[in-house]
């Protein structure tokens, strides 16, 4: 298998408008709109199974957001069907009051994220004005958009962070014409608890793939995620949902376990690639590097005994200079230490040169 790591492949579908009023989101479809063949060779991940469903997505975002939203009909799901990544759909998109919220669970650091859900919510804007003039001399409303990845790998990564696009920029800006941002929410098992608390159905999912990683460090894959499993219906956790989704749960979780695996060894494998890479470069730069700070050690020593040379020729001239006005030692030394230059010679130094 060849990935193309942290690219998003969106295939074009047709999403007819919408309109918000009151707050909330006018669910009228045009009967015409022709919805996306669903390739079953991809998977859902696991955490798209659990919350795809308005009712437990709603409550997914009144906790992340601190709302209280009840009705779920409030809540309009417009994920791109087809955003392939990794061989996997790990993307949910919906609009409430006017939001549009795209939130995707990583179980490994992507940096890119503000890349991809650039080139994510570019399709998601294209497909609600497909039938709106960009010419037209009326303001196109827009939703105001919202990123989100809920992170539980095992790598350790902070409780809540911000991943922007202008960190992509090759020349970095104060204020950027063009600006994303990413909140990347860390729900590995005793992290965020009071996000996870407010979200009984996101804490039993942090703790179900807790355990699948935890059994996976001892045992073969399938028997980890077997007795995750097993263990998480008899203690309650996601039981409802495991006992009526345990064929598929398994298979999705030992599919998802493998790439994240693969995409690690892969990685890796690139690392030491760049690093072969790179080696010859490197070793230039340090070599240029070390010419630097030799020449830099050498120019102060030559500039040292250059200043003394300068300064005993100086001196000389000086002294000849004087001798022309006057003989006397005493005098000719009283006027050379008023110049500061030579302010700490002593006379015996100064009657070297008379």
């Amino acid at each position: 298998k060849i990935y193309a790591l942290n690219h998003i492949i969106i295939f074009k579908q047709e999403i007819f408008g919408y309109s918000c009023k009151g707050g909330k989101v006018n669910n009228k479809r045009s009967k015409s709109r022709k919805h996306a063949t669903v390739n079953r060779n991809y998977k859902d991940t696991l955490f798209r199974m659990i919350f795809k469903e308005p009712e437990e997505l709603l409550k997914l975002y009144n906790a992340v957001n601190g709302t209280d939203y009840q009705d779920p009909r409030d809540l309009q799901i417009v994920t791109l069907e087809n955003a392939i990544y990794m061989n996997m759909k790990n993307d949910l998109a919906f609009i409430i009051d006017c939001r549009m919220n795209l939130y995707e669970q990583q179980a490994s650091v992507n940096p890119n994220m503000p890349l991809r859900d650039l080139i994510y919510v570019a399709k998601e804007y294209q497909s609600m004005i497909s039938r709106k003039s960009l010419y037209s001399a009326r303001l196109i409303k827009l939703p105001t958009p919202y990123f989100v990845v809920f992170y539980n790998g095992t790598a350790r990564q902070p409780e809540r962070k911000e991943m922007k696009l202008s960190d992509s920029y090759q020349t970095p800006v104060e204020d950027p014409a063009l600006e994303l941002r990413v909140v990347q929410l860390n729900i590995g098992v005793g992290h965020n608890r009071e996000l996870t608390e407010k979200c009984p159905l996101l804490m039993q999912y942090s703790q179900y793939v807790g355990r699948v990683q935890k059994y996976a460090l001892e045992l073969p894959l399938e028997e980890a995620v077997e007795w995750a499993v097993r263990e998480c219906i008899r203690e309650g956790i996601l039981s409802e949902f495991l006992q009526k989704n345990r064929s598929e749960a398994i298979a999705v979780s030992i599919f998802e376990y493998d790439e994240e695996k693969e995409l690690a060894l892969f990685r890796e494998a690139e690392h030491e690639l760049a690093k072969e890479e790179l080696r010859d470069e490197v070793k230039a730069e340090v070599r240029r590097e070390m010419q630097d700070e030799v020449r830099n050690e050498v120019r102060s020593e030559v500039r040292d005994e250059v200043r003394s040379e300068v300064r005993d020729e100086s001196l000389k001239a000086l002294i000849a200079t004087l001798q022309e006005f006057c003989t006397d030692p005493a005098k000719i030394y009283s006027a050379i230490k008023k110049n500061q230059i030579y302010a700490e010679l002593t006379m015996d130094e100064i009657r070297k040169y008379l």
